[in-house]
This record gives C-alpha cells, structure tokens and sequence, in this order.
C-alpha cells in the first residue's frame, strides 16, 4: 500500500524539481534544422501534485514523509528569512548611510528610524526561526 504513495510523492517532487530547474536555469538550445514543438507544463498539473503531496504523505501513520518533508521545509523557513531580513537590513543601512552622506544634520533621526526598521527586520526572521523550530519539535502534523 506504501509503494503507490512513495511513487506520487516521488513523482510530484521530481515535477516540482522540473519545473523549478526550467524556470530559473534554462538550457541551451540545440541547434537543429527541424524543430521540435515546445510542450509546457500545464500549471494546473503543478498545482494538484502540489495539493496531492500532503495528503498522501498524511495518509500513513508510519511513514517517515512528514518528518523528512518537514525538516525541508525548516531548512527553506528559516534560510529564506535570513536570506530577505539580510538583503532588506543591507539595502535600508545603505540608504540611511546615503541619507546622512547627503545631509548630516538629521543623523541622528534617520539612525533612530534605522534602528527600529532593523529590529522589526530582525523580528521576521526569529518568526522564520519559530518556524522551522515549530516544524522541527512540536509538528502538528505528526500524532
């Protein structure tokens, strides 16, 4: 009864992969005289393995899906918000340093207001951090 469920996770998976690696890494073109038509993967195909994935990992209770497909999703909670907090503090500290590059008078102001934007950035990321330590420790999804 597992196998079937091992093979639509792993299918959807290597849909997702696909259709991830051809949006963000395109291949080069071959250079032929007779050209193949190009067949797109309906979004709607994504979409249900999408919806489909949890419910067949779900549907075990002695399978190692959930925790396997948690600790990924940990890992991506918690680097994608250290990724944003980090790029949204480097580009607001450039800002307010061009900002008091060009008038010196309201440094103290704009570093006040710095320092607030940036503690409220810093407060995303310890969310992303609750995050993956929710899905780590305390899954709701395991009984």
């Amino acid at each position: 009864m597992s196998a079937p469920r091992s093979l639509v996770l792993t299918a959807a998976v290597l849909l997702s992969c696909g259709a991830l690696f051809s949006a963000f890494v395109p291949s080069p073109l071959a250079r032929s005289a007779v050209s193949a038509p190009v067949i797109a993967l309906p979004t709607a195909a994504l979409s249900a393995a999408a919806l489909v994935t949890p419910t067949v990992a779900y549907a075990d209770d002695s399978s190692v899906w959930i925790p396997a497909l948690s600790a990924v999703g940990a890992g991506f909670a918690i680097g994608l918000a250290a990724i944003g907090s980090g790029v949204g503090q480097g580009i607001a500290s450039g800002r307010c340093i061009d900002g008091i590059s060009r008038q010196p008078e309201v440094a103290d102001d704009l570093r006040g207001v710095l320092l607030l934007s940036l503690a409220f950035m810093e407060s995303l990321t310890i969310y992303g951090l609750v995050i993956a330590l929710v899905l780590l420790f305390a899954n709701p999804l395991i009984k």
